[in-house]
């Protein structure tokens, strides 16, 4: 039995969590992303939420310290005026785990 563990991650994405190594990649993402376009490889946690998520996985998995920012957020379609302040949530989950703190995350664009 492991103590400690969110109940938030499945069995299956602690396993996945447990073989990854330098440069691997997770997307952590609402159900509107096309996982399976990607990877055959999807987990689904329906109705889990991402920034409780990231947290979960975040005091079990160190982000990879040779990349300069480990993290990246998806850009919004030019135009959208649409606020994302879920963004901001996860960069700060993101700051309090890793030691390059706010720097260690961006958005793509």
């Amino acid at each position: 039995m492991l103590k400690g563990i969110s109940p938030l991650i499945s069995p299956e994405l602690l396993m996945v969590l447990d073989e990854m190594g330098h440069t691997d990649e997770i997307v952590l993402a609402d159900a509107n992303f096309p996982g399976f376009r990607y990877d055959r490889r999807v987990i689904q946690l329906r109705g889990v939420p991402i920034v409780p998520l990231l947290e979960a996985v975040l005091k079990l998995v160190p982000l990879d310290s040779y990349m300069d920012t480990p993290v990246a957020l998806m850009q919004k379609v030019e135009g959208d005026p649409v606020p994302v302040p879920i963004w901001d949530e996860i960069l700060s989950t993101v700051a309090r785990h890793d030691p390059r703190g706010s720097r260690s995350g961006r958005v793509y664009g």
